[in-house]
């Protein structure tokens, strides 16, 4: 199965067709008329490169320094919550990837493995993801787990003042706990390798205790709008790790949140699945890298499906880039065979693009390499 992907859309073809639409369509889908998801790609896609000639670029290098760790590629796996609804032990495969080819995992609060086995298979590549919902109390217990367990960098994820409404779950039934009714019977019927193996190893659950003390839980359906400013002053006061803030679109917000001390600003639209009238994640880069200056760290993602798109969105202000969907789609597609082959296909896609360019080291890599047809401003030459 994965000798047949050769591209993204591969892998995307592949996992619709392997798994239950309901799952599928949660990985897939977004906010709204999925405009907003549509856009980020589409809005990369439209970024020109600037192909260079006459340059030895034999020896090309893909490996990066990013909050004084050497990874060993410009990318990482974002957070995304309960993986293994692509496949069994999905997030199993997404940790041994990022070990395997030294670069960071995410786990997220809503993962289906919890804190400390994650941190046990990925070792200091993993990174977890906070979600604080209506118990603060909640969120500042997972905060200890993660310290305890070893982990060294926590992204708190901000753009979540309540989920918006995805026509697709909805339409399908999604919820949390999944709740099989006919429609979902016929669907997992008819997905009878994803039915049989997810039998075997259980059906994927909430693995973190996101209960209080008080026996308050934490429930995906309902708001998480209590997050401001505040909180992300306690939150930095009590975390002595790297701290980073994800879903950041205004270079205001940027620049506030790096004068409280936060380690890195992650630039992102949530995939377009919060907001479908936000602007496309790229649009904004450029604007959020002048606002917050030339040495402030950013992460970056949001529509980013090839090779090239990382490449666009380092030149453009990014420090690091992060992938979620296609990683899922090589899953969905094909297993741990499926997951390497799209991480293979990146790599060779970003090492190729490098020799095009004639900037064989990818920390060479400026906005010297963007030709502006996208209709807003390219960042001066760092």
């Amino acid at each position: 199965m994965s000798n047949n992907i050769f591209s993204v859309a591969d892998a995307r073809t592949a996992a619709k067709r392997r798994m239950p639409k309901i799952f599928f369509d949660y990985v897939d889908g977004a906010a709204g008329s999925e405009y907003a998801s549509a856009q980020n790609s589409a809005m990369l896609d439209r970024i020109r490169l600037q192909p260079r000639v006459l340059v030895n670029v034999e020896n090309r290098r893909l490996n990066k320094s990013f909050l004084d760790r050497h990874w060993e590629l410009p990318f990482g796996i974002a957070p995304m919550g309960m993986c293994n609804l692509t496949w069994p032990g999905a997030d199993k495969m997404l940790a041994a990837a990022a070990v395997k080819y030294g670069m960071p995992v995410v786990l997220s609060t809503m993962a289906s493995s919890n804190i400390e086995v994650t941190r046990e298979r990925a070792g200091e590549n993993a990174w977890f993801q906070l979600y604080v919902g209506q118990s603060e109390e909640i969120g500042f217990d997972l905060v200890r787990r993660a310290e305890a367990a070893g982990y060294d960098t926590l992204i708190l994820t901000v753009d979540l003042p309540v989920i918006a409404p995805r026509p697709r779950e909805q339409r399908n039934g999604f919820q949390s706990p999944i709740k099989i009714g006919p429609q979902q019977f016929i669907d997992f019927a008819t997905h009878p390798q994803w039915s049989i193996r997810t039998l075997l190893t259980g059906i994927p659950k909430l693995a973190n205790n996101l209960q209080s003390s008080s026996g308050e839980e934490f429930r995906r359906e309902e708001g998480r709008g209590k997050v401001d400013w505040d909180f992300l002053e306690r939150l930095r006061k009590r975390w002595g790790g790297k701290l980073i803030v994800k879903g950041v679109l205004s270079a205001q917000d940027a620049v506030r949140i790096r004068d409280t001390d936060v380690d890195a600003v992650y630039v992102s639209n949530h995939g377009g699945r919060q907001l479908d009238s936000a602007p496309a994640a790229i649009t904004m880069l450029p604007a959020i890298r002048a606002a917050v200056g030339d040495d402030y760290p950013i992460i970056f993602d949001s529509g980013v499906y090839n090779g090239e798109a990382v490449i666009k969105a380092l030149a453009l202000g990014a420090d690091f880039v992060m992938l979620g969907r296609p990683l899922l789609y090589g899953i969905g597609a094909a297993g741990d065979e499926g997951l390497e082959a799209v991480i293979e296909l990146l790599i060779n896609q970003i090492d190729t693009t490098l020799a095009q360019l004639a900037r064989p080291d990818i920390n060479d890599i400026d906005p010297g390499v963007i030709i502006n047809d996208a209709g807003y401003p390219v960042l001066e030459k760092r």
